[in-house]
């Protein structure tokens, strides 16, 4: 009865219970009550009684003995006329045993440990009906809050370490703009002084662009539309034709059939980051593939270069990573394309094979 009772609505596991528990007790409340008075009429009750001649004839009287044992078979009698409140108690107590109370134990013990700041549990099935709608609702308002809180933590993560790098790289142009100031103050500048300061502070201007465009970036929302993949594949090949023109280009393995959900501009962001870093560090070729599988949409760019620093493969890109020394180039490509891939469900994989492979996937 109880598995069955799961996957009934409430209302039905209610009349479900509460009808044959009150058809049992009210066929126990006549059964007992008629053989407590079949038992009754079996003693004697005293009296008289009219014959049909006229003749009146005592009856016998019941001994003290007997009359105890029918006063307490009249007692049993009306007790037995409760049978049937009893019989809706019972179906009562069925119900919030099977209905009410396990689903209603879930909820309180997952409010409590929501309270603690503890997300990281999951709320099982409980049954089919509101009550269960209810726990399923509840657990995907807490796998929601979870996702949420742990993407919050991580960009507190990112901004932290983007705050670091920031600082860390600003340091060595200020230390030249205060030098050259105070070279200028004692008046001991040599004739390039105007020329670093003015040098250094677009440089100082270009980290704060740098770091503005990561926070726009991290507000930036994701709008997840159909897209055709044949659009997809003829918007790769013009971004390879104009960022790498004289690299030869592969994309046999772009998918061009079929739509997906995804942030159109957004992906379009992410591919001509990596085609355009490929092309930079590419000897001859680029290879572009792009395929739908598992709910995500992965975008792979690959070159024949000499492949990332290992450092880049281990940890990941960084804020401000350079490969190598430029004034006009702060590494924040990979790094930005990682915060895009991130917002949309996905993450960017980087590895050497023995080129550079960079992968991107989307949630779509």
């Amino acid at each position: 009865m109880d598995w069955r009772l799961k996957k009934t609505d409430l209302r039905r596991s209610f009349f479900a219970l509460i009808f044959p528990c009150l058809v049992v007790s009210a066929l126990l409340t006549a059964l007992v009550y008629v053989s407590l008075g079949n038992i009754i009429n079996t003693y004697p009750n005293g009296g008289v009684a009219i014959l049909p001649n006229g003749e009146i004839l005592k009856l016998a009287e019941p001994t003290e003995q007997e009359r105890a044992i029918i006063l307490v078979l009249r007692l049993l009698q009306l007790v037995s006329l409760w049978f049937p409140a009893i019989g809706m108690w019972a179906a009562g107590s069925l119900f919030n045993r099977w209905k009410l109370k396990p689903p209603i134990d879930i909820l309180l013990a997952s409010i409590k440990r929501i309270r603690n700041h503890d997300l990281d549990f999951t709320i099982p099935e409980v049954s089919g009906d509101e009550l269960g709608q209810v726990c399923a609702a509840f657990e995907t308002m807490r796998a929601e809050l979870l996702k949420t809180n742990r993407e919050l933590w991580r960009q507190a993560e990112e901004r932290k370490r983007l705050n670091a790098a920031f600082a860390h790289d600003l340091r060595n142009p200020v230390t030249v703009l205060k030098g050259t100031v105070k070279q200028l103050q004692e008046g001991a500048a040599d004739s390039g002084a105007l020329e670093r300061l003015e040098v250094y502070t677009v440089r100082i201007e270009r980290y704060i662009e740098a770091m503005s465009g990561v926070q726009r970036l991290e507000q930036l929302p994701v709008e997840r539309k159909l897209v055709d993949l044949s659009q997809l594949r003829q918007e790769l090949e013009e971004t390879v034709s104009l960022l790498a023109p004289e690299l030869t280009a592969d994309l046999t393995e772009v998918v061009d059939a079929g739509t997906v959900k995804a942030d159109h501009g957004l992906f379009l962001t992410v591919a001509e980051n990596l085609i355009g870093n490929a092309a930079q560090f590419a000897r001859s070729c680029v290879k572009v593939s792009l395929e739908a599988a598992g709910g995500f949409l992965l975008l792979t760019v690959e070159d024949d270069g000499p492949g990332f620093p290992p450092e880049l493969v281990q940890d990941g890109p960084k804020p401000f990573g350079k490969f190598r020394e430029e004034a006009d180039h702060f590494g924040m490509g990979l790094y930005t394309t990682r915060l895009l891939c991130r917002k949309h469900g996905g993450e960017l994989r980087l590895k050497n094979r023995p080129g550079a492979l960079a992968e991107a996937s989307f949630e779509i």
